[in-house]
């Protein structure tokens, strides 16, 4: 992995938008793998200024959310595709044919998931995927225990999850307890990787994800193995 420290939420999301547009310029047909949450939406709003500028478009972009609540419809405002819409999708360039988010919706869980990885393999994979961790070190919705060659699936949220996504619901009770993810074998095929981490609260995560062991306990660490991975930290969850 190589670490690229930001001084601050700024300067980590311009960073991060900058290697976006460099993957969109380098490719002819680009598949982004994008996330959602608090920690990418600067990278977003970097990437929406760029592109009503004209410094960069989305024409020829698809995309590939990493995951979605399970029974969520996509015009709740507490699902990923209406996050993605609001915060990306709706400003930009892009053939909103082209952006894929997990159905959570789908009458078939199961197949949903079959679905989305083939059509991400149909695609030609990730040339660039976005993440984010979780303070038990999640990434996208693979909990602590999740195996390394996991491809999408229907995973059960670790209550620790549920608990720091709460606060975008009006209550506990109305937070999801499953969601469609993307595995870890799925995020690892991807060419290139940008891992954002932001805010004190992911100190010890970014602690052990530099010197902790690589583990299943510990799903951001098989990041270690990835041969073109980024980490964009800034000083804030640097012990």
């Amino acid at each position: 992995m190589k670490i690229i420290e930001a001084k601050n939420y700024e300067e980590m999301s311009r960073f991060a938008s900058e290697k976006v547009q460099a993957c969109i310029d380098e490719n002819i047909q680009p598949n982004l793998g994008l996330a959602t949450g608090s920690t990418p939406i600067g990278l977003y709003k970097h990437l929406i200024s760029s592109n009503k500028k004209g410094d960069v478009s989305f024409r020829n972009v698809t995309t590939f959310n990493l995951d979605e609540y399970v029974k969520l419809s996509e015009t709740d405002p507490n699902s990923y595709r209406y996050f993605m819409n609001e915060e990306l999708f709706n400003h930009v360039d892009i053939d909103k044919n082209n952006t894929h988010v997990p159905n959570g919706k789908a009458t078939d869980l199961d197949q949903e998931c079959l679905d989305y990885e083939n059509k991400i393999r149909e695609a030609g994979g990730i040339d660039l995927q976005i993440l984010g961790i979780g303070a038990n070190g999640h990434i996208g919705f693979n909990e602590p225990g999740t195996s390394f060659q996991s491809r999408t699936q229907i995973v059960k949220l670790d209550e620790q999850t549920r608990v720091a996504n709460s606060r975008f619901f009006d209550s506990m009770d109305d937070v999801p307890t499953h969601a469609i993810t993307t595995g870890i074998g799925t995020i690892m095929d991807s060419k290139e990787i940008i891992l954002l981490i932001s805010g004190s609260a992911k100190k010890e995560a970014y602690e052990r994800l530099i010197n902790g062991e690589v583990s299943e306990e510990f799903p951001a660490s098989v990041l270690q193995n990835h041969s073109n991975c980024i980490v964009i930290v800034d000083k804030e969850s640097i012990s």
